[in-house]
Order: structure tokens, then C-alpha cells, then sequence
């Protein structure tokens, strides 16, 4: 628990050392609750863009395709605001039987809840800036011990760590398995980003940015569908408030300046997968699925249908 010793004493405030020693020890006790007795070891490296081009496979994930149920897999998604963390780690929580556990959704509930702190939160998130490593760790602290109390096991980060400092409070109380870091081009991301639409009655995502980015100086073309709603959400869509062409880019320079270095942590662990996206999710679900040495059974069956 040396981690969160120091974590504690870089609080300058007496009430916030309370606070977070609170959220840190309620973390501690859920997170390792989840821990996987399968846990990866530091001899299990993963240069992931060599091992990619090379058509490799960590040995580490071999029994997944076997069992993948019975792993209870602790896996953190890395990259930049809207690359797709989301969705890609939706689709492995489902195909894996682990809960995926967004914390920018769990700001955003907070967001939608009575209180004093939403109208705090509201700026923050409106400005492009970083929620505080202690209320990020409260929201994900009571979202374990929820999830406990449902029998949960194992589960999918995406939104955390996103910094140094959360990284260092994460590896104190667990051992993650694979830290998979999703790469897009930054004007497909802009686009992306811009595209984004919410059904204001279901909540679903949509995006209707067509992006189409021709082949030149030896880099690869790319196309990327729109994601349009069904007709009964078409006339529901808004638009995130923090979507805008400013915050996004105020975004996109934070995560450069803050989160990158995560990746450099977690690369010296051996623990880092680095995917370029190819495209949309028809081009790059099938490969993220074979660098990670998985199989998506039901998604054969719908394209042989």
C-alpha cells in the first residue's frame, strides 16, 4: 500500500486527505476482489507493433479462445477521446462475459444526478479538462462495490488510468493483464469526434461523420461509414456539449501532454498492445480480434446469414 501512501501525502488540503485516503482504501479492498487468478507476469512482453506486423500472438491470451469465460480478464483501454475505447471495449466485455467500466460514463451519470458536485463537474468537462484524480477514483471506487454486490468478475477499464500518478494508484492494488492502446489518425478523430450523436430518449450512440481520407505521402487510404441511427432515433440525435471543434482539440492536447506517458509505463511492463484502427468497425473488429488471439463466433454467424 506504499502507492497510496504517497498518494495521500501529494494532498495538500487535510479534508482531501481524508477523502482520498476513504476512496483509496474502498478501491483497494474492491479492486483486488476482481483479481484474476490468471494475472500476467512481467515475462509476458509485448512489443505489440512488431508482434502485429509479424502476425505473432502473445502466448499470455492463448487460453481465451479456449475458456474465455472462466479468465476474468483485467484489461485497461488506452487512447485518445473518441478513437473508439467505447465500442471496442464493449464488444470484448460482451464477448468475454466481463464488465466493461467507462469512467467517462460514470461522470456523466454523475452529471445527470442531484447534488452540489454535477454543477462542479459541468465546468470541467464543458473546458476540455481532466476530472480529479480523487472523484474519478470515488466514481470507479462505487461503481467495483456495485458491481461486486452483483457477483461481477473481472472487468474491462476504459477512461483509466489517464495519467501517471493513476497509473501508479491502479498498479498498487492490482495486476492488469493487457493495457490495449487504440491509435487513429488525428483527422479521422476530429471528424469522429464532431460526428458524435446521442438519442436524447434511448441514449444510444451514433455518428454521422462520413470520413474518407485519400491515399498520399505513403500513408494508407481510409474510409470510415457513418454510424446512422434507426428511423425511431433519427429525429431524437443531440450532440454531446463537450463535442465541439475547441473542447475536442483542447482534449486531444491534454491527453498528448498527460496520458501518453501511461503508455510508456505500461510499455515498460511488457504489458502494452498497440492496434492501429484500419477503418471502421467492419475493417478493424476482425483484426483487434486476432492480434488478441480471440474469436467472435457470433459475428461469423451473422455474416455467413
Amino acid at each position: 500500500m506504499a502507492v497510496f501512501s504517497r498518494y495521500s501525502r501529494a494532498a495538500t488540503a487535510a479534508t482531501m486527505q481524508r477523502q482520498t485516503a476513504t476512496a483509496t482504501a474502498t478501491f483497494s479492498y474492491l479492486i483486488r476482489t476482481f483479481s484474476s487468478p490468471f494475472c500476467s507476469s512481467s515475462s509476458n512482453s509485448l512489443n505489440s507493433e512488431t508482434d502485429l506486423n509479424r502476425g505473432n500472438k502473445p502466448d499470455v491470451l492463448g487460453t481465451l479462445k479456449r475458456e474465455p469465460k472462466g479468465r476474468n480478464v483485467q484489461w485497461v483501454f488506452l487512447g485518445c477521446p473518441g478513437v473508439g475505447k467505447g465500442t471496442y471495449a464493449s464488444r470484448l466485455s460482451n464477448l468475454l462475459g466481463v464488465p466493461h467500466i467507462a469512467t467517462g460514463d460514470l461522470v456523466r451519470d454523475e452529471l445527470a444526478s442531484a447534488g452540489p458536485l454535477p454543477s462542479k463537474l459541468k465546468e470541467i468537462v464543458n473546458h476540455g479538462q481532466l476530472v480529479s484524480d480523487e472523484l474519478i477514483i470515488d466514481l470507479l471506487s462505487k461503481r467495483l462495490e456495485a458491481g461486486e454486490a452483483k457477483g461481477e468478475s473481472g472487468f474491462i477499464l476504459d477512461g483509466f488510468p489517464r495519467t501517471i500518478r493513476q497509473a501508479e494508484i491502479l498498479e498498487g492494488v492490482t495486476d492488469i493483464d493487457l493495457v490495449i492502446n487504440l491509435k487513429l489518425r488525428e483527422e479521422a478523430l476530429l471528424a469522429k469526434c464532431l460526428g458524435r450523436r446521442i438519442c436524447s430518449e434511448c441514449g444510444g450512440n451514433y455518428n454521422v461523420a462520413c470520413i474518407d481520407i485519400k491515399a498520399e505521402d505513403g500513408r494508407p487510404a481510409m474510409y470510415m461509414a457513418p454510424l446512422p441511427p434507426p428511423p425511431q432515433c433519427a429525429s431524437k440525435l443531440i450532440t454531446r456539449a463537450d463535442d465541439t471543434e475547441e473542447v475536442v482539440k483542447e482534449r486531444l492536447r491534454i491527453y498528448h501532454e498527460m496520458t501518453r506517458p501511461v503508455e510508456d509505463f505500461y510499455r515498460s511492463r511488457g504489458k502494452l498492445l498497440e492496434f492501429n484502427l484500419p477503418g471502421g468497425i467492419p475493417e478493424s473488429w476482425p483484426k483487434l480480434l486476432q492480434a488478441l488471439n480471440l474469436e467472435d463466433h457470433e459475428d461469423k454467424e451473422s455474416a455467413a446469414a
